[in-house]
């Protein structure tokens, strides 16, 4: 799916691929199905979020503050609503543990401002693109989660894009705010997780076949809408 997107907003940001790993490279039967070659990048320590629809952290921060990331947001929203506008949500990059939610501030002050405005505009932009392309195929985007490097100096777009990991897919037939919705993505083992009883602290209880089962089917189900082919 990063392979479809990729492709997909190169005219709105450069990125790292070199090539598939399906293309005669080297490489064990078990990555080259699912590996890329990239360009080796110097990384940003920021996760870029852009949100067009309150869920998750956005929701219980907004439930418990009236704001998301430092910024006000209008009263009265419920789960599932749309922004007027995404917004732009950036988080540190933990290596290990959690990623942390910042305000556009913080952000300023680890990378400065102008980097800050420049990574911004770029995540909106690349989210607003494939929202629209998405809402075509029958999925809201709600939400996704961008990383961004150095390439020879230049802004590059790099890891995973607008895949059901790093990305809330929604399906738009049954959209309905005010409650949870149905998606093609890993809700269904946050879900799972939730109910579980562990401290939330690495490592996670291992997953049931079931639940691995009916989460590649969802995560198929999104790649087979968005780009038209299947799975093989």
């Amino acid at each position: 799916m990063s392979l479809f997107w990729f492709d997909k907003t190169k005219h709105i940001c450069g990125n790292h691929l070199i090539n598939s790993a399906t293309e005669n490279l080297a490489l064990p039967e078990t990555v080259r199905r699912r590996g890329m070659y990239v360009r080796k990048a110097d990384r940003i320590d920021i996760e870029c979020v852009a949100r067009g629809y309150i869920t998750g952290s956005a929701m219980a921060e907004y439930e418990l503050t009236g704001m998301v990331a430092g910024e006000t947001i209008k009263p009265g929203m419920v789960e599932a609503d749309a922004f007027p506008t995404p917004i732009f949500t950036p988080a540190t990059k933990a290596e290990e543990g959690h990623d942390e939610n910042i305000s556009i501030s913080q952000m300023e002050n680890l990378i400065g401002s102008d980097l800050t405005e420049r990574l911004k505009n770029l995540t909106l932009e690349l989210y607003n693109f494939s929202h629209n392309v998405a809402l075509t195929k029958g999925i809201i985007i709600a939400d996704t989660k961008l990383e961004f490097g150095f390439i020879d100096g230049q802004l590059t777009l790099i890891d995973e894009i607008l895949t059901p990991d790093s990305s809330r897919f929604w399906d738009a037939t049954k959209y309905q705010p005010g409650k949870s919705q149905a998606n093609f993505d890993k809700q269904f083992v946050r879900n799972w997780l939730t109910e579980q009883d562990w401290n939330r602290e690495p490592p996670a209880p291992p997953l049931p076949e079931k639940i691995v089962s009916r989460t590649s089917m969802r995560y198929e189900e999104a790649f087979s809408k968005l780009t038209g082919s299947t799975l093989q």
